[in-house]
């Protein structure tokens, strides 16, 4: 049972402004990565469909979200089908992210009513999604796109809402960048979640490297 509406969590996403993003096969890892972003702040958490029996280890995080981590908001990311999608709503999914525009998944989406944010690297790609109903698009690949086309799109199209994935960092001034080019929030994968933190199981520092952006976005956005 979806714990708050498609709207509430859009206007969340915004609030917040960073959607942490994670894979791995082994489940208690995923979960203790779970609980350090929770715990350095954040309230949303894309868990990257990727490798064998990945819906299961995201069945199980869902699981343990909801006793460990009860105002976290879980969403699937790199779905490119509607049976992907379908899957993982069914398991508890509260979004869906693709890095391309699917307009079966948008329908699958429409139909539970789950938030879609699909893949889009152009203005014709970003109203097609609109178009579809989509409240947030994600700017994909963000590292090529850059700031700079942000503010390009939000001149003819104020209302879109993005997120840029992939070409956000940990510094100060590459988060500001996004920020003061108009993006709704930000996604951020292995810059936020270094693979090394990972393996030694330095989960401390996974989240005071949560808290230190969410403390940037809150600067940025005092000013």
């Amino acid at each position: 049972m979806k714990k708050i509406s498609r709207p509430e969590i859009a206007i969340k996403m915004k609030e917040l402004g960073l959607v942490p993003l994670f894979y791995h096969q082994d489940q208690e890892l995923v979960k203790q990565v779970l609980k350090a972003v929770y715990q350095g702040g954040a309230r949303f958490f894309e868990f990257t469909h990727r490798g064998e029996f990945a819906h299961e280890v995201f069945a199980n995080l869902v699981k343990f979200s909801r006793k460990e981590c009860p105002e976290m908001i879980l969403g699937v990311g790199s779905v490119v089908d509607a049976s992907t999608a379908s899957l993982y709503m069914n398991l508890g999914a509260e979004f869906v992210v693709s890095p391309v525009i699917r307009e079966d998944v948008a329908k699958v989406c429409n139909r539970r009513k789950v938030l879609y944010l699909p893949g889009c690297g152009s203005l014709t790609e970003i109203s097609q999604a609109e178009e579809l109903g989509c409240e947030v698009v994600k700017l994909f690949p963000a590292a090529v796109l850059g700031p700079g086309f942000v503010k390009a799109i939000k001149g003819p199209q104020p209302w879109t809402s993005i997120m840029p994935s992939g070409g956000v960092n940990l510094e100060e001034e590459n988060i500001t960048a996004w920020f003061n080019a108009g993006v709704t929030c930000v996604g951020m994968g292995s810059a936020l979640i270094p693979k090394n933190m990972v393996e030694n199981s330095d989960f401390e520092s996974i989240k005071n490297n949560v808290a230190k952006v969410l403390k940037i976005i809150t600067e940025i956005r005092s000013k």
